[in-house]
């Protein structure tokens, strides 16, 4: 019995799954029946369950839409993007010539430093070459790619040759471990609610409902849902992808970080007559 306990979890569920499931369902099954066994633990199954899931999804799934890209376009002189990209937070950005369907390679935000160094400095010369995919490419077979290649971001096109998205490497990942802060998103010490210098508020979705509505002067009932995020994703009727957007009372929501289980962050727009300036 005590060996029987010591050993590794994974050599006891492989002993637990010699019941061979016939199909993904019954393996599904078997997993869940394993995690209420404590034989896996909560963040396993959700791992194990990823990887399923990443095998059968493709790029179009998960990409980041077209009209949702954030770009540099070539034409523009460096103190014209150098803000756009310091307030967008990437660490890569597709650079086009003129329009989105027009990818001319991508731009790692660090190369941006040399402009400061005061070096001879020429947008084209930064460039690294950019990666095209279909949109109907397994994640799966995609992720092996970003690997071997040690690429971090694909450009996706659809039947005709059109841009019709980008995809990272992050993007694939957060679909097998969930979401991955990066520079963009809160810390978790920050509040739940902050107001921008543009007067719109950086919400997260685990905020209550009475708190928002005391933070942003509104009156969403929380009867039903007991956080802005639970509200929101009922509104859109699905769980929403990054850059999805949706008016709620006046208000616009945009959601800033999403991953294939949870909404983990919001932008929120409220019209200028709405805006109520916090008390002192």
């Amino acid at each position: 019995m005590a060996e029987a306990e010591k050993s590794p979890w994974l050599e006891r569920l492989s002993h637990f799954l010699l019941r061979e499931p016939e199909d993904r369902e019954q393996l599904i099954e078997l997993l869940h029946s394993s995690f209420e066994k404590n034989l896996l633990d909560a963040d396993a199954l959700a791992m194990i369950e990823g990887v399923l899931q990443v095998s059968e999804l493709q790029v179009r799934d998960v990409m980041i839409p077209r009209s949702q890209m954030d770009v540099i376009d070539i034409t523009d002189p460096p103190e014209k993007f150098i803000p756009f990209v310091i307030e967008t937070a990437h660490s890569r950005f597709p650079v086009i010539d003129d329009d989105k369907n027009h990818v001319i390679g991508i731009l790692l935000a660090k190369d941006l430093l040399r402009y400061y160094a005061g070096e001879e400095f020429e947008v084209r010369d930064m460039l690294r070459p950019a990666v095209f995919i279909p949109e109907s490419k397994r994640l799966n077979v995609l992720l092996k790619d970003f690997r071997n290649n040690r690429n971090h971001i694909a450009i996706v096109v659809d039947e005709y040759g059109g841009v019709a998205g980008m995809l990272t490497i992050e993007d694939v990942l957060e679909q097998i471990v969930g979401d991955i802060e990066d520079e963009y998103d809160f810390d978790e010490t920050e509040d739940n609610i902050i107001r921008d210098d543009q007067g719109r508020y950086r919400v997260k979705a685990l905020t209550e409902i009475a708190d928002f509505n005391e933070a942003l002067n509104t009156e969403f009932s929380d009867e039903e849902f007991s956080t802005i995020g639970g509200l929101v994703v009922n509104k859109f009727g699905h769980l929403p992808k990054r850059g999805e957007e949706i008016s709620i009372d006046k208000l616009k929501f945009s959601v800033l970080r999403a991953d294939s289980r949870r909404l983990h962050s919001m932008l929120v727009e409220v019209p200028d007559e709405d805006i109520s300036t916090p008390e002192d």
